[in-house]
């Protein structure tokens, strides 16, 4: 039997190593293009090179339901893929769509998604924040005109659509639908733009009040290194705190990274003034200076890492068009970058009553889209809706910052810093050179976070949360001054931006102030333990000091005399609760968020040599004379 077995064994190896070695190869496994089995799909995918007037074809993804008839457009331009707006792996739209569709999924929608030109699939030359045409664009193209091209031929090519085209996108994505304001194609009829760019030297991506943003170098080299952001931005610590402090400044870290070889890198270098280049890209301005014509709802977050300021400087700057008060409308959610596009029922530490994200898709979002593009009825929205921190409440209001037309006007209410660490409402009563200081060293600058700081789209990277870090780490710090209130025994609410007045003198030449206006909890949270005297951040923001008077013209100062330093914060809508506490903190660093000052006046801080780098000591006054304070924007309850 093993006999007749074994050869039974050898002859069918035989037979098949002769089959094998009988059949000629024929090439690869691979075809030269697969077509997907797709007929268990709920939708169809199209992808079309779309021509724009100088040629130039713009890689373009439709995504129709099957079955679609009269349907609306929803476009999303994007610099990020435009095949990553869909997914493919399953046959349900549904499942296929982000988040930010799973309401317009069902209300019947058309959604487009775009690589802007130079991006990906797209052809041209890509210019981060493409200037509109003129002294900053010599072309004859932009965003504005590609964004007109793209409509225009959808509205002819899509058999399915309406003829209504709605924009949508987030960040960059947001900036191209406020670029598509500017002359407006007639079909568009709705736009949505999500913690958009807008003027990214005040107080979005690249600088705040002329401090430049260095965290966000990795971005800028990763979506200008190759056209299909392929090239990984790597350092050589864990901690990007010494990576960027070894480094020196950020010209430097620049060079070393190669970056001079990018065409916006060596813009953010020869700019870092608020100067022409920056004053012809402000979004905000540029809208003001257009009629209002296309509805629009901005979207911000309370907590927005990147691009806190957009949403609603380009909400105020086109308001005053808006003289039936129903084209323009704010949402001010309690967001994270993008965060009103996914799961937002907590936000680092914070829990909060349901998913807020879901909530202003369903309630405002969609009935917005409806109305403006399917003849749905009239939203019952509000000009402006407003979460509520501190009560966890969403509210509506007729407009923003708060008006007598809403019942409860906002009053700005001067929070003063006192001797002792104290803060109130009362001015200072003492008097004669009331002050407290601390030594800046650039050598040792207060961290945003605690440490570690993994680089922002690293591996394991919070980026997202840091706003919301516990600031207690930082109070104890001997370079960081803190002034607080006693417990409150009644709310104090405040609904607009806060300004702060900070009277101060330093040893140096140049320096920057940061101003932090913080709820302290109280030390027992019965529900959430963890929570007990935390330190939250409600609002704060940075000034470089070659700034304080004019931000086009920097200018030294004057070392030892006692100078104004006044800028806004960012807009909040929150309540201190009684048995909470308000804090202040002030300091001279905000690393590596934020690149150091050097102490001492140079003509551009990116070039700034190391012996520029000097201590300095800081005094802050709080004397009746000469009076430091933060005003809130205090909404009086009747």
């Amino acid at each position: 039997m093993r006999l007749i077995l074994a050869g039974a064994l050898a002859l069918a190896f035989g037979v098949c190593g002769s089959v094998v070695a009988q059949t000629p190869p024929t090439g690869s496994d691979i075809p030269a293009t697969f077509h997907q089995a797709a007929a268990q799909f709920d939708f169809e995918v199209r992808r079309v090179d779309i021509p724009m007037r100088d040629g130039v074809k713009l890689h373009t993804v439709i995504v129709v339901p099957k079955g679609a008839h009269g349907y609306p457009i929803l476009l999303d331009r994007t610099p990020y893929d435009a095949e990553k707006g869909i997914k493919t792996g399953t046959p349900h739209l549904v499942d296929a769509v982000r988040s930010t569709y799973d309401i317009a999924v069902q209300h019947g929608y058309i959604f487009v998604f775009q690589d802007v030109r130079g991006k990906y699939g797209s052809e041209g030359d890509y210019v981060m924040n493409r200037p509109l045409i003129g002294p900053l664009n010599t072309t004859n193209v932009d965003h504005t005109t590609d964004t007109w091209d793209t409509i225009d031929w959808l509205v002819k090519n899509v058999p399915e659509s309406n003829g209504r085209v709605g924009m949508i996108g987030t960040s960059y994505d947001g900036f191209t639908v406020l670029m598509g304001l500017i002359h407006p194609h007639p079909a568009l009829k709705a736009a949505v733009p999500i913690n958009p760019m807008v003027d990214t030297w005040k107080g979005d991506d690249w600088f705040h009040n002329g401090a430049f943003r260095q965290e966000m170098m990795d971005y800028v080299y990763g979506q200008e290194a190759t056209r299909k952001s392929d090239q990984d931005w790597f350092t050589p610590a864990y901690d990007d705190y010494e990576n960027f402090l070894r480094a020196g400044s950020a010209g430097a870290l620049g060079q070393t990274m190669g970056m001079e070889q990018l065409g916006f890198w060596r813009h953010l270098e020869a700019h870092p003034a608020y100067d022409a280049f920056w004053q012809g890209q402000a979004v905000d301005k540029l809208l003001a200076a257009q009629p209002l014509t296309v509805p629009t709802l901005y979207v911000g977050g309370l907590w927005d890492q990147e691009d806190i300021y957009g949403a609603v400087a380009a909400y105020e700057a086109t308001k005053p068009k808006d003289v039936h008060n129903d084209m323009n409308f704010l949402v001010l959610g309690p967001w994270y970058h993008g965060q009103a596009n996914g799961d937002g029922s907590k936000l680092g530490p914070l829990v909060w009553d349901g998913d807020t994200g879901y909530w202003f898709r369903l309630n405002v979002l969609q009935p917005f889209l409806d109305e403006h593009l399917k003849d749905g009825p009239k939203a019952n929205i509000a000009p402006v809706t407003a979460y509520e921190t501190g009560t966890r409440t969403w509210r509506r209001y007729q407009s923003w910052p708060l008006s007598c037309e809403t019942g409860c006007p906002s009053k700005p209410q001067k929070l003063y810093l006192q001797s002792g660490g104290k803060l109130a409402f009362a001015s200072p009563a003492s008097s004669g050179g009331g002050f407290d200081d601390y030594v800046s060293d650039p050598a040792k600058p207060v961290p945003y976070r605690i440490r570690p700081i993994r680089p922002t789209y690293a591996q394991g990277s919070t980026w997202r949360y840091w706003l919301e870090d516990d600031q207690r780490e930082f109070a104890t710090r001997p370079d960081v001054l803190v002034y607080e209130t006693d417990v409150l025994t009644a709310p104090v609410q405040i609904s607009g931006q806060p300004i702060a007045n900070i009277l101060a003198s330093t040893t140096g030449t140049d320096g920057d102030f940061v101003v932090k206006l913080i709820d302290v909890y109280p030390d027992e949270v019965p529900d959430h333990a963890e929570m007990g005297g935390y330190q939250l951040a409600v609002s704060m923001d940075i000034l470089r000091g070659r700034y304080r008077k004019d931000p086009t013209h920097p200018s030294p100062i004057p070392a030892g005399k006692v100078e104004g330093y006044r800028f806004a914060l960012p807009t909040t809508n929150h309540v201190f609760l009684p048995g909470h506490r308000i804090m202040v903190q002030i300091q001279s660093s905000w690393f590596p968020l934020y690149d150091r000052n050097p102490q001492t006046y140079v003509d551009n801080i990116f070039f700034a040599r190391p012996e520029d780098y000097r201590k300095a000591t800081v005094k802050v006054f709080h004397a009746p004379e000469e009076a430091s304070f933060v005003e809130l924007p205090v909404v009086e309850t009747k």
